[in-house]
């Protein structure tokens, strides 16, 4: 028998079961409704008052006997006003699953029902009149569920009209098909049934239309301009459905203007909908013609939306931009594309990729298939891509306020992959002579097109968008990978014959020169052995000879540097060959500086170009984390001479023309460093030049010196981490194990010497030399060498705060992810929460959290960086064994949990709201021991977090609605017990503050903690507390 309660129960079921139980549902209820239909309809009424997050109930006195606007008065006082959310507002995948369940109710409700009883001007009437008077409450809640259902309502209703318009044609051709046969052939009786059907069906229809003008008129022209955007949201989605299923009735202007004017609507995702909904419709060109008079009036509209600040409207806009110009060219102005064009230099990837799938079918689609046809067979300069190329290199040339040709590669990428991978074809035309009546491309054109070449070269090979697109390297599918080698090798084969080429024929242009020397480290370079290609090898090595002896610019030497760099990894077989032509090139420069430095006067020109080509090659091979032996400049005894350059410079006033053999000193001196790092002094050494040659370097108005400044690579960087951590962090025993004499002295001074490592490292932090996530293997080891390092930890620790609260938060908690791994490589996956390690972390977290100190505003945004950050490490793997058990790092929630007393209140709810995005169903329903962490976690961000209600109330609501609101919004008596509770906890954590930051006497801190145990003790006693929040601050504060 059907039951509001069964429907709302349900909707919670499976989409594979509900369309079963949604059927045998509503027979039910049809039958229930033949029996009794004031019953059924009450039962009806209760679903939608039930759905709507309402405990009241319509008894069957108050349905008979009292109007719509009586009954929702009445629902309206019982409505639970104490959270402002209900079913369609609240979080998490069964609510979500609720929604789609409720819609597809409806239909299925309409459905079943559309051949008999939703003309019996009753029940359609009723669920219409009572949804018009919810859609109208004040209660958001009412407002909303009503809204929906009446959509969906309308929907069901327009595709019954649908049906009958369908039938009403049939019949219509039936009649007139056999009215037109000889009088002797006509059957008489079937043209009466069939007028009478014809009749029939047309009743129904106007039925249906009256019902869908009710619904409109009384429901949709209200809500679509509702204060709630969801409401408003939910009404143009529908509307864009009506028109697109039945174009005949609803695509008209009258229905059209409503969603022209929400496009003006401030809530981004009202403008979302407005947009897709268009695009279902210019989707279909022969819808064209009815869309050509709103089209005129707000094109302009639509175009100024790809400006919009909401990205994801943007991106729906230029597609919708894209749907109009492939349906009618002559629609959009040249300025109308031209605000289309320069998106594809965003930054944001999403919209750049819709803007060039705008350029790609204004510009590089071809319309003529005859001619595609014929040009398809010439291959080269002359294929059809050659004019494409073209026009793609002047829209560059054109688009003078961008000069990011790897932008403009990545945004057409997935549109004109063809066009943009026919490498033949822009070698051919930069090599090639144009033939007789073709133009000859100028320089910059040809400079563009090779920035343009390299740029496609990039995209292939890395398979990812340029530095400021996207969040980062995602993994490739099988698929991509597949493509990604298949373009290696193709671009590979190609250039390996054409770059020699093209360095020939360019070496003189300083620019062309340095973008060609970028496309050998795409290379997949086993293809020169595999392929016996070793003398196109010697044709490139011969041509970067040639260039490195033309040039002293700095970007084509360290062009030629890098490719040096490349060519002679150690895993090809082509090393032995490169590293021979490079070290007769370096002899070569060698022998003429040498011979130079006795004539500084006389040829200061020309010592100066030979000393920058070596320390450039050099220089950049050295940042490359090579061998240092394969680098090493001593063997070429450069730095006597470098050094007197240096000092004559100093003594003469000329600093800025000695900087290059200021280089050479710094870099000799590193590498004699990197030679004894066995030795304390080396690292005191190297720490004291990197603190000399930083930044710091060029204040002062001292921006002469930035050549001499230099920054550690990140190999540099993890050499100097190791040193600290094989010579710092060490127990004191390990380390006098070799001593003779282990007495006390001898302790503090190695000591003493550990704590200078370990301060000059940390000044490189502290000063923005060193990355501020390599404090994180120093953090970690703030509570186990507390007495030897305490001071230097916890002082680093707050510079680096002050430097960047949110990079120190992000450290803090790289730290004890760190600790957490180790201890799961040493423990395994199953931790004992209970261990010493365990309370180890979560102390060192409990002490990282006290670092915030009180004043939660200013350290509101590091925090809830911090918790993102460990939620998302928690969640990072998944259980191999399947959804069933949890995450390898789940455990890790309950050290993060000793963070959730530093959030806001409000920002509680931000954070779990983040927290369900990586929850099934099933996880938040566990509740074994290996959930635990978990369920900490949530609650100690449901704590604290219950008092920032929303009302359920929007708009301006009556007074007697306004006086139950304050009734209802009184805080319960165990809250204000539970707030008192809580008050104490928050009590003793500053005084525990004030004992370990600011030295309160420990005497006196003993006597207040036993104070409020005493209070906490008769607190307990006298007041009863039951509640979940209440037992978990007692936990928080014995704790």
């Amino acid at each position: 028998q059907f039951c509001s309660l069964t429907v709302y129960r349900i909707l919670h079921l499976h989409t594979q079961v509900m369309q079963n139980k949604f059927s045998s549902v509503v027979d039910d209820w049809i039958e229930s409704y033949k029996q009794d239909r004031d019953i059924a309809l009450l039962d009806l009424i209760n679903f939608f008052i039930q759905c709507s997050g309402c405990r009241g109930t319509v008894r069957i006195e108050m349905f008979r006997n009292m109007q719509n606007a009586e009954i929702i008065r009445k629902m309206t006082e019982e409505f639970d006003e104490d959270s402002g959310d209900y079913p369609l507002t609240m979080p998490g995948p069964q609510w979500k699953k609720f929604r789609s369940n409720f819609c597809e109710f409806i239909g299925v409700l309409i459905r079943q029902c559309q051949y008999s009883i939703i003309y019996d001007e009753y029940m359609m009437d009723t669920v219409i009149s009572l949804l018009t008077g919810l859609s109208d409450s004040q209660v958001r809640a009412f407002r909303h569920t009503s809204t929906l259902a009446a959509m969906k309502l309308m929907t069901a209703l327009v595709n019954v009209a649908l049906n009958l318009s369908i039938h009403q044609d049939n019949t219509q051709r039936q009649y007139e098909a056999e009215r037109n046969k000889m009088i002797g052939k006509r059957a008489n009786e079937r043209l009466e049934l069939l007028l009478q059907k014809r009749k029939e069906l047309q009743e129904n229809q106007d039925e249906i239309e009256n019902m869908m003008n009710s619904i409109f008129k009384g429901i949709f022209v209200h809500r679509y301009r509702d204060a709630i955007a969801e409401i408003r949201a939910v009404c143009i989605e529908e509307i864009g459905v009506w028109m697109k299923m039945y174009s005949d009735a609803f695509l008209n202007d009258s229905y059209l203007k409503y969603v022209g004017w929400t496009l003006h609507d401030r809530q981004g995702e009202v403008r979302l909908k407005c947009l897709k909904a268009l695009q279902s419709l210019y989707t279909n060109r022969e819808l064209f013609p009815k869309l050509e008079l709103f089209t005129n009036r707000f094109k302009d509209r639509i175009v100024s939306m790809t400006l919009d600040k909401e990205y994801d409207v943007a991106v729906e806009a230029i597609r919708l931009v894209t749907l109009i110009l492939h349906g009618s060219e002559e629609a959009l102005s040249n300025e109308d594309c031209e605000n289309v064009y320069h998106l594809v230099y965003s930054a944001h990837r999403p919209v750049a990729v819709a803007a060039g799938e705008f350029l790609h079918k204004k510009l590089f689609s071809r319309h003529d298939p005859q001619a595609e046809e014929a040009l398809a067979k010439r291959r080269g300069r002359n294929s059809p891509n050659g004019n494409l190329i073209r026009m793609l290199v002047l829209f560059f040339l054109e688009s003078e306020l961008h000069e990011h040709a790897a932008y403009l590669v990545d945004s057409l990428w997935e549109s004109s992959q063809e066009l943009l991978k026919d490498w033949e074809c822009m070698t051919e035309l930069l090599l090639e002579e144009p033939v007789q009546g073709e133009e000859a491309m100028s320089d910059r054109q040809e400079s563009a097109l090779i920035e343009l070449m390299v740029c496609t070269i990039r995209q292939a090979a890395e398979a990812h968008p340029p530095v400021g697109r996207g969040t980062g390297k995602r993994v490739l599918t099988a698929k991509e990978r597949k493509t990604q080698i298949d373009d290696r090798n193709k671009l590979t084969e190609h250039f390996i014959i054409a770059l020699p080429m093209l360095l020939s024929k360019y070496s003189a242009d300083a620019e062309k020169v340095a973008n060609l020397l970028q496309i050998p480290q795409y290379f997949d370079l086993e293809i020169y052995s595999t392929g016996r290609m070793e003398k196109h090898l010697d044709a490139l090595l011969k041509q970067i000879k040639f260039v490195v002896e033309k040039h002293v610019e700095s970007d084509v030497l360290e062009a030629c540097s890098k490719t040096y760099s490349i060519l002679c990894s150690e895993e090809y077989t082509i090393q032995n060959r490169v590293d021979i032509a490079h070290s007769q090139l370096i002899d070569e420069f060698v022998d003429r500086f040498n011979h130079s430095v006795e004539d500084l006067l006389q040829e200061v020109c020309f010592l100066k170009m030979n000393l920058v080509r070596l320390c450039k090659i050099h220089y950049d091979r050295l940042e490359k984390n090579i061998p240092i032996n394969a680098h090493d400049l001593t063997k070429w005894d450069l730095f006597s001479n470098c050094y007197r350059l240096l000092r004559t410079g100093i003594e003469h006033g000329a600093m800025p023309e000695q900087v290059p053999s200021a280089t050479c000193v710094l870099h000799h001196l590193r590498i004699q460093c990197l030679k004894d790092s066995s030795d304390r002094e080396a690292f005191m050494l190297l720490c004291d030049l990197l603190m000399i040659f930083s930044h710091q370097l060029m204040t002062g108005g001292r921006e002469g010196l930035q050549p001499l400044v230099f920054n550690p690579d990140s190999g540099l960087q993890s050499e100097l981490l190791s040193f600290v951590m094989d010579h710092v962090f060490i127990d004191q025993d390990d380390e006098n194990q070799s001593m003779d004499e282990e007495d006390e002295a001898n302790k503090i001074e190695a000591l003493h010497k550990r704590r200078n490592l370990l301060a000059a490292f940390s000044k490189l932090i502290i000063y923005d030399i060193v990355d501020m996530h390599a404090a994180a293997d120093i953090f970690k080891h703030y509570m186990k060498y507390y007495n030897d390092y305490g001071d230097i930890i916890k002082e680093t620790l707050s510079k680096t705060r002050q430097i960047d609260k949110i990079q120190c938060a992000k450290t803090l908690i790289l730290s004890l992810q760190q600790l957490f791994n180790e201890l799961v490589q040493e423990q395994g996956p199953n931790l004992d929460r209970t261990s010493a390690h365990v309370s180890g972390i979560k102390e060192l977290a409990r002490r990282f959290a006290l670092t915030f100190g009180l004043d939660q505003i200013k350290t509101r945004e590091a925090v809830a960086t911090l918790h993102k950050d460990g939620i998302e490490f928690a969640f990072k793997y998944q259980n191999q064994k399947g959804q069933d058990y949890p995450p390898p790092n789940l455990a890790f929630l309950e050290v993060l949990s000793e963070f959730s007393s530093k959030l806001l209140r409000q920002d509680k709810k931000t954070v779990h709201s983040y927290l369900e995005k990586f929850l099934t169903e099933q996880m938040m329903e566990r509740r074994e021991d290996v959930w635990l962490p978990l369920i900490s976690y949530r609650n100690s961000l449901v704590t604290g977090g219950e008092d920032d209600r929303m009302s359920v109330n929007s708009g301006s609501s009556s007074s007697k609605a306004s006086s139950v609101r304050n009734k209802k919004g009184r805080p319960p008596l165990h809250k204000k017990r539970v707030e008192g509770l809580y008050g104490l906890y928050c009590l003793l954590e500053v005084f525990l503050i004030l004992y370990i930051h600011y030295s309160f006497p420990y005497t006196f801190y003993v006597e207040i903690t036993r104070h409020l145990f005493c209070k906490l003790k008769h607190f307990l006693m006298r007041n009863a507390i039951t509640s979940p929040y209440s037992c978990l601050s007692t936990l928080r504060f014995a704790d």
